[in-house]
């Protein structure tokens, strides 16, 4: 039995954002209910700000007022589309290295650079950066790791690329007396099984992709000037979305949450050695907990045998070991790495070409 929390007790809990601290910001009941609408629901219409408004009783100037005093108290990042990666024939994976302290910002930066990371995190553990990496059509995956990896010089490098997923559902509750951790009411239809394919798009459908991986305006019509870019009917713009997000392609259309500064103040990635036999069972148990938001397989290699992973949130370091154990006790699956976030040194969307 193996049960590892690799976090050194003179870290801080604090919460960080690209290396910075980050203090909690207060919200009335009407901030978070609109909060929710934004990350769950925001509407692909023509004047979303008024529709928005009418499910919170609200005018849209209140809406579009809202939403631009919670962007500059930093608690919305921006509102936009997920796209999946696999369906525009990106190529990805989960990187792990090992580089010493006294070198991991310098690290943190030179991964960074590359277009292709979204998200990049420091870790506690001897693994200790992760972070994300995507390459367009035509790239070698691979080769693009080998040179990033030349720059870093990193002790170690470990490439752990998805197998299938379980969950994919990112949203922070933000209702009722507080902040809950709830990733259920944000799921994707299908919320497991096997990585996205390739799909095929239109010419429409690829001008729409290229215009509207964008912050959105706060503007009473934001989607006319996009269509105009591209040449399209706003209707005919709003259905390409509306179907890139029906088929899966784009995941979905929201705000993304800085969650450090609304209560979310600690956060884990929990990787599980999990026998190949009942991978498909404990994937999906383990994506039935609300704190769950990511549950995966993925590849394992000699010096990393766990193949299971899941992200977990809460509000205190207490809560969320808590929840680790709750969940190593259900699953049965006592042999596991709980690797707690430190910094966060990068989160944002790649921008895809179709």
């Amino acid at each position: 039995m193996r049960r590892r929390y690799p976090f050194n007790q003179q870290q801080s809990w604090d919460s960080y954002e690209n290396g910075q601290k980050v203090k909690e910001v207060k919200l009335d009941d009407t901030d978070r209910g609109l909060l929710n609408l934004l990350q769950a629901n925001f509407p692909l219409s023509r004047e979303p700000f008024v529709d928005l408004g009418s499910s919170l009783g609200l005018e849209e100037k209140e809406v579009i007022q809202r939403i631009t005093r919670l962007k500059e108290a930093r608690i919305i990042r921006s509102i936009g589309p997920v796209f999946d990666s696999r369906s525009l024939g990106y190529k990805s994976t989960l990187v792990a290295m090992r580089v010493p302290e006294e070198r991991l910002e310098e690290a943190a930066q030179m991964v960074n650079e590359h277009p292709g990371v979204s998200h990049n995190y420091g870790r506690a553990g001897a693994l200790n950066l992760w972070f994300t990496l995507a390459v367009p059509p035509g790239n070698d995956l691979k080769s693009e790791l080998q040179a990033l990896a030349n720059k870093v010089c990193p002790e170690q490098v470990l490439d752990l690329p998805a197998v299938r997923h379980f969950k994919i559902g990112l949203f922070f509750d933000m209702a009722e007396s507080g902040p809950q951790v709830n990733f259920s009411n944000n799921s994707p239809k299908k919320t497991k099984g096997a990585l996205q394919a390739l799909s095929t798009l239109s010419s429409s459908e690829k001008a729409a992709i290229s215009e509207i991986q964008q912050d959105i305006p706060l503007l009473s019509r934001p989607f006319d000037a996009m269509a105009e870019h591209v040449g399209m009917e706003v209707s005919e713009f709003l259905r390409c979305c509306r179907r890139l997000k029906e088929r899966g392609v784009m995941r979905r259309f929201g705000a993304s949450i800085r969650h450090q500064n609304v209560g979310f103040a600690a956060n884990a990635m929990v990787c599980w050695r999990v026998p190949p036999s009942i991978v498909e069972e404990v994937g999906e148990m383990m994506s039935a907990f609300r704190e769950v938001s990511h549950c995966y397989e993925r590849k394992t290699n000699q010096s990393w045998p766990y193949n299971v992973f899941t992200m977990i949130h809460g509000k205190t370091k207490e809560g969320l070991q808590r929840t680790i154990e709750r969940i190593a006790a259900q699953s049965g699956i006592q042999e596991y790495e709980a690797l707690f976030t430190i910094k966060e040194f990068k989160k944002e969307r790649v921008k895809f070409s179709a």
